[in-house]
């Protein structure tokens, strides 16, 4: 099957801080909509229409589905129908860190958990290597020179081309990177935390560390699953058939889509439509605004959200009455 032969023309591509890897501005994750209740055909037309508009980053989790693992096995089947011969053309992540199966050695941090799933993420997806693996969040227990070490050891058998962290705050990802130039280990790469209009802790917190230690950015949930987005807008229909807070299987629930954060949305919205932007639009462009911030990381459920989410890319420019306005509206 052929691709868009002019998919990499539009799509602006951002160095992961001093490693030579460059991620698309706008990435696609699979966290909750390529699970087995998930539909294969309009799974393979997201996957599709992402590489077609440049998105060469495909981001999972072996927990992510639903049920878990589910995602990657999935995805592992449209890579072999699909994408067979564009394997060195894309960047797959994967993460391991939350709850996968029974006893002591299910999740967390340990080298035992870390390396498990990592085998079982390579075996669903049919890959030899990924190239970023994550540790997807600290864990309180282990020590962190186990965790990190194992993303070493993982790099160095060539199961993964770079290691990340994921969740971790300004503190332990200092001690993490301090660990990696001690030992003399494989580089973090990448940070992927949570970063949106709504929730802009890595601004004060993370974003300084980063820059530090060159590691790069790419922020998840820029949309705050959702209420950044118009669907939420109309009072007549606060709850709409389709959105995630519809979604008994998702992870926004109604008690969040608060009269305040409505409010805040509907005036941010207001912003965006004087940019000529989508709400949503405004919402990406607003994260990738800090050059410190490699990449934003969208879930879609249709082909035409990507293609909405991409088209941000054609307006990023923010002036400064325009970010003020945003900081009196949702300050940090």
């Amino acid at each position: 099957m052929s691709f868009n032969s002019k998919r990499y023309d539009n799509m602006t591509y951002r160095r992961c801080g001093r490693s030579g890897l460059q991620l698309p501005a706008v990435s696609l994750g699979l966290w909750h909509n390529f699970g087995t209740r998930a539909d294969h055909d309009n799974c393979r037309a997201m996957l599709r229409t992402a590489f077609d508009l440049g998105i060469t980053h495909f981001d999972l989790a072996n927990n992510y589905g639903p049920e878990p693992g589910a995602a990657e096995s999935r995805f592992g089947q449209i890579l072999q129908q699909d994408f067979a011969g564009h394997r060195d053309e894309l960047v797959i992540s994967t993460k391991a860190g939350y709850h996968m199966w029974p006893g002591p050695y299910g999740e967390w941090g340990s080298k035992k958990y870390l390396v498990s799933s990592l085998d079982q993420s390579l075996k669903r997806m049919e890959l030899d290597y990924v190239d970023v693996f994550y540790s997807h969040r600290p864990d309180p227990d282990t020590p962190l020179e186990e965790t990190i070490g194992a993303l070493d050891q993982i790099v160095r058998q060539g199961k993964a081309l770079y290691a990340g962290v994921s969740n971790y705050r300004g503190v332990s990802f200092v001690k993490a990177s301090e660990l990696v130039q001690r030992r003399d280990w494989t580089p973090l790469t990448l940070h992927q935390p949570r970063y949106s209009i709504f929730d802009r802790w890595i601004e004060a917190d993370l974003l300084q560390h980063t820059a530090a230690y060159g590691t790069g950015v790419i922020v998840f949930s820029p949309l705050a699953q959702g209420l950044l987005s118009d669907k939420y807008l109309d009072p007549a229909n606060p709850i709409p058939e389709q959105s995630r807070a519809a979604d008994p299987d998702g992870f926004l629930q109604t008690h969040q889509i608060t009269p305040e954060k409505v409010d805040q949305a509907r005036r941010l919205n207001g912003i965006a439509l004087r940019r000529e932007q989508s709400l949503a639009q405004m919402a990406i462009a607003w994260t990738l605004r800090d050059p410190r911030v490699t990449s934003a990381l969208i879930g879609a459920r249709t082909p035409a959200q990507i293609t909405e989410c991409v088209a941000a890319l054609e307006h990023l420019h923010f002036d400064a009455e325009e970010l003020a306005e945003i900081d009196a509206i949702a300050p940090r």
